[in-house]
């Protein structure tokens, strides 16, 4: 059975066919527009004259089956210009298309199933009718005609199709668990960040809670970063435009944000991302051989002009923080620093039972090198040092052509959550382009200039995702180190509260930097244990007439009862007991790097 990434494009390529085939014949006045398959389906927009709702969805999958019975293949038809348009008189959205086409000079086709003839370029499965084997029509949402504000409001259907019911039904099952681990629904319960029409979409804030877990996740990576030599700086969140002029973002890189004017007429802008800040300031000062690797670290925000529609939560926003680097090394460390690199993104993601992944090389697309800065020299150069580096880190790889920064190939690695689902997340990218570019050297042993190569690399990415993938991946219940609050004191009565507050010093005393929080609200202890395990608070001790001390001060032999989220029974355990565990459980992620 076929299992590739392709066969399944194809697969659910097909399977928008057959939905634009089912909406036409029970919708005859509605307009197909485009309909390519996703990582988790397929989708197609269409403009209707009535508004359609998610109800309408199992009528239109049953004229989906009921068609299949006769789509036994597609049929490639070559047409020109003018008998495409002929074609789909009437809808502009297909002539738009085709215009384009014509434009530049490229190929019309058609394919033909059963009955409904649509424009494409290809990519099918050869007899639909025998592998559809399980396909469902997902949800429907409104998108702007190809993603742009000022077109058209158009109503997209998604659905997703596998080669096997088996295959469908477990995707819809890992689809229903990921529901109720949505980062958009746990966040809000959870109280973590919110977002506001009047800050603007994809711009998220941080309440104190979603504070704590950020930078938690910063200061991790500091201190490992730290101990691998590397130096933190600190640049401005804006530039003169001239800046982003001379790396080549503006004109290659099409999610800058709009140019400020400055009172003097300076034309500024918000930095996308942070490298020509860095290069700048590596210039500040001569650098000796000696010096190399000099690895430039900041955790530091960006904002990118990201289209409304594709915005989602925290893991597609348009400001964004990075745990940026950027290594300045001679070409004979290129290897070495890679390694370094990947060895940190192992340990790094071990913490966070994250430790399945994959790696694929993002090299040039040959046909398209006019959208890449620099010479092919300089290209084959670099493709080939990094796919040596991988080659002898010893961990399997995959090409991706065209996949490239525009200034150099790089590394992608993709994690698997706890779902098995797929998250792209740390990029290791070579740049031999840039320093040219920027005029970027150091003094070599024989005291000439020599050019460096740099190294643009994150290992979480954008934090925010990173926080996004990490509340579905653990479901919203933190492990004790990264928990907003770590420990819920539930007075069984407003009389024990003294005691309650006696304890938490006790505890902060043997560890200051320990998140407890008493809950003296009048709610009976049972409503205390419910609250604190809705929180998905890591640990809750009853404080009550039992565990009251007559002299008022903790020992360390008294005993505790302590309720661990996750499990029915209390554990009663010794105070010194409890605080060398939960003392050791705040360290235990740097343990395990």
């Amino acid at each position: 059975m076929p299992e590739d990434k392709t066969y399944l494009n194809n697969l659910r390529h097909s399977a928008a066919h057959l939905l634009a085939a089912a909406v036409t014949e029970l919708y005859p006045g509605a307009k197909p527009t485009i309909g390519p398959p996703i990582e988790t389906g397929f989708y197609y927009d269409f403009e209707f004259q009535e508004p359609i709702l998610e109800d309408d969805l199992p009528k239109i999958e049953t004229k989906m089956r009921e068609l299949l019975g006769g789509w036994s293949a597609f049929t490639r038809r070559k047409l020109t210009g003018d008998e495409a348009k002929e074609f789909f008189d009437g809808n502009q959205y297909k002539i738009e298309l085709i215009n384009e086409l014509q434009n530049k000079g490229e190929e019309i086709t058609v394919y033909t199933s059963g009955n409904f003839t649509d424009l494409c370029r290809g990519g099918h499965v050869e007899n639909p009718k025998q592998e559809l084997g399980g396909f469902k029509l997902i949800s429907i949402a409104g998108a702007y005609w190809r993603g742009n504000e000022k077109n058209a409001m158009l109503t997209r259907v998604y659905g997703t199709a596998f080669q096997t019911q088996k295959e469908l039904d477990d995707y819809l099952k890992m689809r229903e668990e990921a529901k109720k681990r949505d980062h958009k629904k746990l966040g809000k319960e959870l109280g973590l960040f919110i977002f506001s029409d009047l800050v603007g979409p994809g711009l998220p804030l941080f309440t104190g809670k979603g504070e704590i877990i950020k930078h938690e996740l910063e200061k991790f990576m500091r201190k490992e970063k730290e101990a691998l030599g590397y130096t933190f700086v600190h640049i401005p969140h804006i530039a003169k435009a001239k800046l982003y002029q001379k790396s080549g973002h503006m004109g290659k890189y099409d999610a800058m944000m709009p140019v400020m004017t400055d009172s003097e007429g300076d034309e500024f802008v918000i930095k996308p991302m942070n490298c020509p800040h860095h290069f700048e300031l590596y210039k500040g000062s001569a650098h000796s051989y000696r010096e190399l690797p000099i690895r430039y670290a900041e955790t530091t925000a960006v904002y990118r002009n990201e289209k409304s529609g594709e915005l989602s939560g925290l893991v597609r926003v348009k400001g964004l923080t990075q745990d940026d680097t950027h290594h300045f090394i001679r070409h004979d460390q290129i290897e070495s620093e890679i390694k370094m690199i990947l060895s940190l993104m192992q340990k790094t993601y071990r913490v966070f039972g994250l430790d399945k992944y994959t790696l694929n090389i993002s090299v040039r697309d040959p046909k398209h090198k006019e959208r890449y800065f620099g010479n092919d020299a300089l290209w084959a150069k670099a493709e080939e040092m990094l796919i040596a580096a991988v080659k002898n880190w010893g961990v399997p790889y995959t090409i991706a052509e065209g996949e490239a920064a525009f200034y150099g190939p790089k590394i992608d690695i993709t994690i698997n959550d706890s779902l098995g689902r797929p998250w792209q997340l740390t990029t290791v990218q070579l740049d031999f382009n840039q320093p040219e570019n920027f005029d970027l050297f150091y003094i070599s042993d024989l005291g000439k200039k020599e050019r460096p190569a740099v190294i643009h690399c994150t290992i979480l990415g954008a934090i925010e995702r990173f926080m996004g993938i990490l509340i579905e991946h653990y479901a919203g219940a933190f492990p004790f180190w990264l928990a907003p609050a770590q420990i819920i004191i539930a007075p069984v009565s407003l009389n024990h509260i003294q005691t309650a507050s006696l304890l938490k010093e006790y505890l902060l005393a043997k560890n200051a930097e320990l998140r407890i929080e008493i809950d003296e609200s009048g709610e009976t202890v049972g409503a205390k244990i419910r609250n604190s395990a809705s929180q998905k608070i890591p640990y809750t001790i009853v404080i009550g007439d039992k565990e009251a001390t007559p002299s008022g001060v903790w020992e360390d032999s008294a005993m505790l009862s302590v309720r661990r989220f996750g499990s029915r029974e209390p554990i009663n355990e010794s105070l010194k007991q409890f605080s060398e565990r939960i003392i050791k459980e705040g360290q235990k992620h740097y343990e395990q790097t």
